[in-house]
C-alpha cells in the first residue's frame, strides 16, 4: 500500500500532538482524586503515548520509503 506525502505528514503531526498533549495532561492531573481515577489516566496516557508512537513510527516509514522511490 502507498501512502501519499500529505497522509505521512498529517500522521507524524498527529503522533506529535497526542504525545504532547497526553504527557501535558498526565503532569496537570490534580492531587485528592481516589486511586481509580489515577489509575484509570494513566493507562488512558500509556495507551495513548504507545499509539502516537506507533502512527509516528508509520508516518516516516512511508516518507522514508517515497524518499528512496525513483523519480519517472
Amino acid at each position: 500500500m502507498q501512502m501519499t506525502r500529505k497522509i505521512a505528514v498529517f500522521l507524524i503531526g498527529l503522533a506529535a500532538f497526542m504525545i504532547f498533549e497526553w504527557i501535558t495532561l498526565g503532569f496537570n492531573l490534580a492531587d485528592g482524586h481516589p486511586r481509580a481515577f489515577y489509575v484509570v489516566h494513566g493507562i488512558l496516557i500509556a495507551a495513548n503515548i504507545v499509539l502516537g508512537i506507533a502512527l509516528g513510527a508509520l508516518g516516516l516509514r512511508a516518507l522514508a520509503q517515497r524518499d528512496q522511490r525513483p523519480t519517472v
